[in-house]
């Protein structure tokens, strides 16, 4: 750590004393990020840990769904965003709605499941297709999809959820990588969104052949956000969460790392007897990399950027997020 980064850090600390605030860092964080925060882990995990925390302030050092996600379980606190353009270009995928005149027809479907919709379309235009069938949102969504959505799924809860329902039929919304690895294990049929985490959308088979070749004794662990073809051939598919999990429990010395290289650091730190190799080097989101402590102590001394879901949109996307959270 360097001199500057030491005079940051302190100042960050007395102002969130200050102000009885909370610093919550997503796993794909810059690596100081994480070291300075209160939590780090998952969105909906953050989300769910600050609601049950004594504060005044949230300072989430994350993108925009996450804050979002906090301000929906945690109305009465101040939810601030570390860099308000941090978003997620898949969440950005799909809309609620489109105006009635650029509503299209919708195609026709050959081939098997999951039937995937184009991301031109609105989310509503699917609802309209098939009425009465559960809408299933990533929480990777902005809270007003959440809002339109029946229930909300984590990449590890997905086929859970989906099995949790009377419905034959769901609606898998936006990630069609993880709609498709839920199709894949259950027998429910799955209409899909054609969204996708361009992170994750770039590892193919032959990452994973050439990664396997330059370290034979490694597991390969992917995230559902992954395509196919690419979860096929690891050894273990599961959330930044399961990762944790899995590497800490194993009694394997060596990993392949299918995510965000973010979560190197967290795996790195907490099992510092093991290697860990990212699948591919250049599994970086800018968005997640966008705040650095700077952004910290700026949300602090200015309290900004304040994320705020009214409460038409907030309330129905808390029962969909309550619905999932009920899942057994």
């Amino acid at each position: 750590m360097t001199s500057d980064q030491a005079l940051l850090r302190e100042e960050i600390l007395e102002l969130k004393q200050k102000r009885r605030a909370i610093i919550l860092a997503h796993n794909y964080q810059r690596d100081e990020v994480q070291e300075i925060a209160d939590f780090t882990g998952d969105s909906l995990e953050l989300s769910r840990t600050a609601s049950t925390i004594d504060c005044d302030v949230i300072v989430f050092a994350g993108v925009n769904f996450m804050a979002e996600s906090a301000s929906i379980l945690c109305p009465d606190k101040t939810v601030l965003l570390t860099e308000i353009d941090a978003g997620c270009p898949m969440a950005d995928m799909i809309h609620v709605d489109s105006p009635r005149w650029e509503r299209k027809s919708f195609p026709g479907f050959s081939n098997p499941p999951p039937y995937i919709y184009p991301k031109e379309f609105a989310l509503r235009d699917i609802k309209d297709r098939y009425p009465g069938v559960p809408v299933v949102a990533y929480v990777n969504t902005t809270a007003d999809v959440k809002a339109e959505s029946y229930i909300c799924c984590t990449s590890a809860n997905i086929v859970k959820v989906i099995e949790s329902l009377p419905a034959d039929t769901v609606i898998s919304v936006p990630d069609r990588n993880l709609s498709m690895w839920a199709q894949r294990n259950t027998k429910k049929k799955v209409i899909a969104w054609d969204g996708y985490c361009h992170v994750h959308e770039r590892v193919t088979p032959d990452t994973v052949a050439k990664a396997r070749e330059e370290h034979p004794k490694a597991l390969v662990i992917a995230h559902p956000e992954c395509r196919l073809d690419v979860l096929e051939m690891a050894d273990h598919v599961t959330s930044t969460s399961g990762m944790l999990r899995f590497a800490k429990a194993s009694s394997e010395k060596e990993f392949i790392v299918g995510t965000e290289i973010g979560l190197m650091y967290r795996l790195r730190k907490e099992n510092p007897d093991k290697i860990f190799y990212p699948l591919r080097k250049d599994m970086i989101c800018p968005n997640m990399k966008k705040t650095t402590l700077n952004s910290l102590l700026r949300a602090l001394k200015e309290n900004n950027y304040i994320i705020k879901a009214p409460e038409e949109i907030r309330i129905p996307a808390k029962t969909a997020l309550d619905r999932m959270l009920g899942v057994s």
